[in-house]
């Protein structure tokens, strides 16, 4: 069974699609079979890795029936990693494909019948707690939530929790808080210090691994590629998403999910 992660942020320019992008490369290099699927109507995932609006088929067309699933899924480079798009969307029927996604349980057939060939999805999102967010977080076990280190970040988790709690509780009771992730961190600047402080001591389920802000991202959107793939030193926040990869493993064992990992080892002698 996969570990379906529904990335979320009920607020915009929290570095969502960034987190998802390179969490989901973070973990098939370190060998776990991982598909990333974009259900955001305004493709960011495709966006992000400079690919036209309309080069690539995908989930708008498997949802009309237009394409089967195995068409929809694009194999990327990395073995382990695949890549469902949303597809080719025309902006004026984006009310529709949310309609579609909300009316019905396509996406969590998706992950259910691809449970067998990934260890984890990642779900992109649309900023903000509308249909098709609902949509994922009902079709995952686990959530992960952005917060950009500063102040309206941190006033508007609550709405999060809140829809989070609301569908565990009367839609799908296998949902569960991954946990919240500090983006876009300048623990250098008093302003973003006193905020990340703040989200130490108010909040339950922070992780220990935070992103910084940095131009590296810049750079790396430009070019289209996660950080992990730019050219040169590698870059000391390809390793953040490193260290993500394995707290996100860690905390889905601590929370009774299956991560792939094993505790079993063999006793091994030095010399």
């Amino acid at each position: 069974m996969a570990n379906v992660i529904s990335i979320v942020s009920s607020k915009g320019g929290t570095g969502k699609t960034t987190v998802a992008l390179n969490l989901a490369v973070a973990l098939a290099e370190s060998g776990e079979n991982t598909l990333l699927i974009d259900v955001d109507p305004l493709g960011a995932i495709g966006l992000s890795l400079a690919r036209n609006d309309t080069e690539w088929t995908g989930l708008a067309e498997y949802l009309i029936n237009d394409i089967s699933l195995e068409e929809a899924i694009i194999k990327t480079k990395m073995p382990s990693l695949s890549i469902l798009p949303r597809g080719r969307l025309d902006p004026l029927d984006i009310e529709l494909y949310e309609d579609i996604l909300n009316s019905n349980e396509t996406l969590k057939e998706i992950t259910t019948n691809l449970g067998d060939t990934y260890r984890y999805v990642i779900i992109d999102t649309p900023s903000g707690l509308g249909p098709v967010t609902r949509a994922a977080l009902n079709a995952s076990n686990y959530t992960l939530l952005p917060i950009q280190a500063e102040s309206l970040s941190l006033r508007s988790i609550s709405q999060t929790l809140r829809v989070i709690s609301h569908i565990r509780n009367n839609e799908n009771p296998n949902l569960h808080l991954l946990g919240i992730l500090a983006t876009m961190v300048q623990l250098q600047q008093d302003s973003s210090f006193q905020i990340m402080n703040m989200i130490w001591s108010s909040l339950g389920g922070v992780l220990e691994t935070y992103i910084p802000r940095a131009d590296v991202f810049a750079q790396a959107s430009v070019k289209g590629l996660p950080v992990a793939f730019l050219g040169g030193k590698y870059p000391p926040e390809a390793l953040r998403f490193e260290l993500l990869a394995t707290e996100v493993k860690n905390t889905i064992q601590e929370l009774g999910g299956f991560s792939g990992d094993t505790d079993e080892r063999p006793q091994r002698e030095l010399i």
